[in-house]
């Protein structure tokens, strides 16, 4: 492999069914007494990511030199994840390392089944939206000038809707080149915005209280930091270890931040479940709720681990409801646009008709 091809392997990402298929078959391979160093060049051999293909074979060479699995994937902790390279580390110390991996091979799959279904749940939508505005767009450039210029000679008093698609048609023709090139910079700019440490927490903030999206944002969160801080707690990590990793697993800033400002007071004491109770904006009554009997009982794993089942299953029902649901505003949408259409061009017709 040449250098600008090992270049541009390293540019891409490792897709989410290749970790899938290592974490599966290397769980398997180990539980069948295959070394750990033949079991990778095995799976080397079979992936179809390049870029893992790689890792693999380096991680081969590196537990042959006397490293220990983690410390060999560490350099890779970009592609797999801080969580990963942790629970790797923690099974590998306690002597449990094929459970570890089942459980990471679990974790994995049932991730990126719910992101494949949020993903097809927003295609049908997102299609529609882009045939929305694409034909708005042909609309307004091409058939509104034909359209409004013959208004424009009648010397009448036109309709507000009418005197409405005269002025879209106006800014479009005078306006059009300028007004798209601008609309292109600031979508930039405010995308850019969003990812800075000042504009990420607001935007975040502001997408927690958008109807649908919000309640689903916030369940993904919950079932993500559940499932993520169970599997943590199983491996014997230190509670506040285990907070401050599952919060970088974390998309959502609000939620980051409650749990890295969590993982300080932890060391100080403090439950989870009181610390919790200050963020009620993001933690809903019965999250707080269960880990209180969590912490109560000593089994703050189970009740994380059936708290992610929960909110992922609800996650999974709300978008397979929710083209059920979009449809219909969509079609409202389109609707109002089309009758408004027709109503602005018919009305001065009809005047023009009652005068004569």
């Amino acid at each position: 492999m040449t250098k600008i091809e090992f270049w541009f392997v390293n540019l891409q990402k490792i897709p989410a069914t290749a970790k899938i298929f290592l974490l599966q078959n290397l769980g398997v391979m180990i539980r069948a007494g295959l070394p750990l160093g033949e079991a990778l060049n095995t799976i080397a051999d079979q992936t179809k990511s390049p870029k893992l293909k790689n890792i693999l074979l380096d991680t081969k060479e590196k537990i042959t030199a006397g490293k220990s699995f983690a410390e060999a994937l560490t350099p890779y902790a970009k592609d797999f994840g801080e969580i990963f390279i942790n629970m790797i580390a923690a099974g590998e110390a306690s002597g449990s390392l094929e459970g570890v991996l089942n459980g990471l091979y679990i974790q994995s799959k049932k991730d990126h089944t719910l992101k494949t279904k949020i993903r097809n749940a927003m295609t049908y939508p997102v299609i529609i939206v882009c045939a929305m505005l694409g034909i708005g767009a042909l609309v307004i450039f091409f058939v509104l000038p034909n359209i409004t210029s013959m208004f424009k000679d009648l010397n009448v008093d036109l309709p507000l809707p009418t005197k409405i698609l005269i002025g879209i048609s106006n800014f479009a023709q005078n306006d059009g080149l300028i007004f798209f090139p601008a609309l292109i910079i600031f979508i930039f700019l405010f995308l850019r915005w969003t990812r800075t440490s000042f504009g990420r927490p607001i935007w975040h903030q502001i997408l927690l209280k958008t109807p649908i999206a919000g309640d689903i944002i916030k369940k993904v969160n919950i079932a993500r930091l559940a499932l993520n801080l169970s599997n943590l707690i199983q491996t014997d990590i230190a509670i506040p270890e285990a907070l401050k990793i599952t919060a970088n697993t974390l998309n959502n800033e609000l939620y980051k931040r409650a749990l890295l400002e969590a993982a300080e007071k932890v060391k100080k004491g403090k439950k989870i479940a009181d610390i919790f109770k200050e963020y009620s904006n993001i933690m809903s009554p019965i999250v707080i709720q269960m880990i209180s009997v969590g912490e109560e009982t000593g089994a703050l794993d189970v009740v994380l681990k059936n708290m992610a089942d929960f909110y992922q299953e609800e996650v999974e029902q709300t978008m397979e409801n929710l083209p059920v649901i979009i449809e219909p505003i969509l079609m409202l949408m389109m609707g109002a646009a089309v009758g408004g259409l027709a109503i602005a061009v018919i009305l001065p017709i009809y005047s023009l008709t009652q005068a004569f």
